[in-house]
């Protein structure tokens, strides 16, 4: 029996392409302009599955999911929209949306939630959460970022965020404790990084009075400080072995013990944490464990850098000046030039160097307004002071890194393969400085490099580097 598709849209052009499209994939389709009408469709007993828009001539879409719901328990309701906020995607699960489509959107992944809903592959989500948009940018990249949220949301699923550095881990974990049902709880972020090996496990877990020299009183360890909400653990690549294996027997038993103590205290935490390292790396190099990874690895969520939201970069920028503004600094506007030569710029510290650059532009800029020029002269300050934080030269930094490398597995000796590993992680940021400096052609920057460049695409491949992702600086 052919599936019958309720399609809701005042937007003649977009009814006509999607009904193009559900009659293609072999679907029969209903069309509607008004919420009156997709009522009565519903109330009638048509339909299979429906796609509305949110904003109809005599209603709100979102405002009218629970009554058809109420009508047909169990229908499947698929939301498009042009309002391509985080709050749009986690309203529309809230109110019980089987999945949301940012306008545009290809055709295809149309077809495939139609599909989905009627095969019933995806659970709804229902959950009260709030209507707080706390992070920027409608770019397609950020959309599939806020319906990933949307998603976990509502439960407790343990979540790890990927990304490069400054691309807003933080804010996103942040978010997802904000909007879900642990938000009257603590919300406790900690950097692994920044912990000093042997005072891990106390930071974690806490210490009872004269567990070691200098425990002077009990300590509440982040674990109990973020009972009832959500621990955030940043750079979690670089937490000790020894320090995982009892993180991951919290995960396992649900239960921790302080340093020093014997009562086993319950673990009432969502465990949210984040790296900009591959951790599957990590793993095979022997220095992260395979079980712990999976264990934190439930809903990988991953975020794009700011060179893959060119759509976006305006938009923060102009945020950053208003938020200095509301700080005290003075108040300054972007000329349209400044903003296409924000976006001319590849941003490898993401959108930390984005907040850095305007707050310092801010500051030091004399006129009302921003141009090109200062940005330009701005970001050229940061590349100089980027190439002078290196004075000893690449060879210095490479033995810096590669001892402290051999010092993290203590006495032992780390896994056979050394050379193949540490070689990948200088080739990657070599790679993409040559495609940036070529504007992503292929075939220049296989001659600066020189090297052919059919092994350039393959060394693309098995580095998952996207060429097309590479703007021109």
């Amino acid at each position: 029996m052919t599936a019958t598709i309720i399609v809701a849209d005042d937007d003649a052009a977009i009814r006509t392409v999607v009904r193009q499209a559900l009659q293609s994939a072999g679907y029969r389709v209903l069309l509607t302009q008004t919420i009156a009408g997709l009522k009565e469709l519903v109330a009638s007993g048509a339909g299979d599955v429906v796609v509305s828009d949110v904003i109809l001539p005599d209603g709100n879409g979102l405002d009218t999911i629970p009554e058809l719901l109420a009508m047909r328990p169990g229908l499947r309701v698929i939301v498009m929209s042009a309002q391509n906020t985080l709050s749009t995607a986690v309203r529309a699960t809230e109110q019980g949306a089987f999945d949301y489509l940012p306008k545009p959107f290809d055709i295809d992944e149309l077809t495939v939630a139609v599909a989905s809903a009627l095969e019933g592959s995806l659970a709804t989500a229902d959950a009260d959460l709030g209507d707080g948009s706390p992070l920027l940018g409608r770019s397609p990249a950020m959309q599939e970022v806020y319906r990933r949220i949307a998603r976990v949301v509502p439960n407790d699923l343990t979540v790890m965020i990927l990304g490069e550095s400054g691309t807003g881990k933080e804010l996103v974990a942040r978010a997802i404790h904000d909007m879900g049902p642990r938000r009257a709880r603590p919300f406790v972020a900690v950097n692994m990084a920044a912990i000093p090996r042997e005072l891990i496990e106390s930071e974690l877990f806490g210490h009872e009075r004269g567990a070691f020299t200098g425990a002077a009183s009990r300590n509440a360890g982040k674990f109990e400080q973020a009972q009832g909400g959500t621990l955030f653990l940043d750079e979690i690549g670089d937490m000790p072995l020894e320090a995982q294996t009892r993180l991951l027997r919290v995960l396992q038993t649900g239960e921790f013990t302080t340093v020093g103590g014997q009562r086993a205290i319950h673990a009432d935490v969502r465990i949210v944490s984040a790296t900009n390292q591959d951790l599957e790396t990590l793993v095979a190099a022997g220095r992260f464990r395979e079980d712990l990874f999976y264990r934190l690895n439930v809903v990988p969520l991953p975020l794009p850098p700011l060179r893959a939201r060119g759509d976006d970069i305006g938009v923060l920028a102009r945020h950053f000046l208003d938020t200095a503004a509301a700080e005290g600094l003075p108040r300054k506007s972007l000329e349209a030039g400044a903003i296409a030569a924000l976006a001319g710029h590849g941003w490898p510290g993401n959108v930390r160097e984005l907040e850095n650059l305007m707050r310092r532009l801010a500051v030091l800029e004399r006129g009302d307004t921003i141009s090109a020029a200062a940005i330009n002269a701005g970001l050229s300050v940061r590349m100089r002071q980027v190439a002078s934080e290196g004075t000893g030269g690449l060879g210095e930094a490479a033995a810096h890194h590669i001892a402290r490398y051999f010092a993290d597995f203590g006495d032992a000796s780390p896994p056979d393969g050394v050379y193949d590993r540490l070689l990948a992680e200088v080739e990657r940021p070599l790679l993409a400085a040559c495609l940036d400096a070529t504007g992503g052609n292929q075939l220049k920057a296989a001659k600066l490099l020189g090297i052919n460049r059919n092994t350039l695409r393959k060394k693309l491949n098995d580095l998952r580097l996207d060429p097309g992702s590479v703007r021109r600086n």
